[in-house]
């Protein structure tokens, strides 16, 4: 396709007039199709993703700049912590196609997708818990996703159009760091469909805000509302002392500046504990193996803040369900 540079000389804007037909799409193996304006047309799977969806209610993006942030943990939690109403009907997809971590996370490793007439079936966790993952997909939870963009594309438009989701209330969507092919996608397939917005994850230090940034520009870009940041591994307190300790110092002021700075809701801290990464390990939820661990409060505030609050802050007075 024809690039032409920006005022910047950042980055390159598409001209779509020009498509197949500059210099620079010489040799393009695509150049034929963009030539041709095939590609401008609207994909007919964002017509078939908004009827499969309308029986969603409410669909939220888990997003972070940073990879080891806490995403896909924050992930789980939140719908662990939706599904803890059995009145509600949750479903958990985890999109990162190279670094599938939800199977483990809650507790599903080795259990396979099966398929019926109405599509692939969700994998539950609790009876108002499905998942679905590209690791159900893979022979052994080894096995390396070495594909290209256009094959990821492939599997989330699968994911989004040919899941039997059923009547839900919430679908909790987990992507991968960045801001790149699976993020596009899901924008792209949704963008007929109502969602809710993104909650972007991060931890207190610059270098992981830096990152944080660009995935605020992104969900600007793309029109994707933001329901907040969360802070993940904001301190360490001790289970034995309870005295915490700062593992991440905000060096910069940490998220809740950013958020001031930027315009963006807050939604709250969440310390670091240990037990985190072994309750994610043994595939259980954090919120009921250690319910009285100032992590879980914290991340129960942020899924229903209390009222309480001052309405003039930033802070946890946003609410993401």
């Amino acid at each position: 396709m024809a690039t032409t540079v920006n005022k910047t000389g950042n980055f390159p804007r598409q001209t779509f007039s020009e498509a197949g037909k500059a210099s620079a799409c010489q040799g393009c193996p695509n150049q034929a199709i963009c030539a041709s304006g095939i590609a401008k047309a609207p994909d007919p799977a964002i017509q078939e993703i908004k009827e499969k969806m309308a029986s969603v209610k409410h669909k939220i993006l888990v997003l972070s700049g940073k990879g080891g942030v806490g995403k896909s943990t924050f992930s789980a939690h939140l719908a662990h912590g939706i599904a803890s109403d059995e009145t509600k009907q949750v479903a958990l997809l985890d999109v990162d196609i190279c670094g599938p971590s939800i199977p483990k996370i809650v507790g599903l490793e080795g259990e396979q997708v099966h398929q019926s007439g109405s599509g692939w079936s969700p994998v539950y966790v609790e009876e108002n818990l499905g998942v679905m993952s590209i690791g159900f997909l893979l022979s052994s939870p080894d096995d390396a996703v070495i594909w290209r963009g256009p094959k990821k594309n492939g599997l989330i438009k699968q994911f989004l159009r040919d899941v039997d989701w059923g009547e839900l209330d919430y679908l909790i969507v987990d992507t991968p760091p960045g801001t790149s092919d699976e993020h596009l996608s899901v924008v792209q397939y949704l963008s007929a469909t109502h969602v809710d917005g993104a909650v972007i994850i991060t931890t207190p230090q610059e270098v992981s805000l830096q990152d944080v940034r660009k995935e605020i520009n992104f969900c600007r870009k793309v029109k994707l509302p933001i329901i907040g940041v969360v802070e993940n591994m904001s301190g360490f307190v001790c289970p034995k002392c309870q005295h915490e300790s700062q593992i991440f110092p905000p060096t910069t002021g940490g998220a809740m500046k950013m958020c001031n700075d930027l315009n963006i809701p807050f939604l709250g801290k969440v310390p670091l504990d240990p037990r985190i990464g072994k309750s994610c390990d043994e595939g259980k939820s954090f919120l009921t193996e250690v319910p009285d661990s100032p992590a879980t409060l914290a991340l129960k505030d942020i899924f229903h803040p209390p009222h309480h609050v001052n309405d003039t802050s930033q802070s946890a007075s946003q609410n993401i369900l």
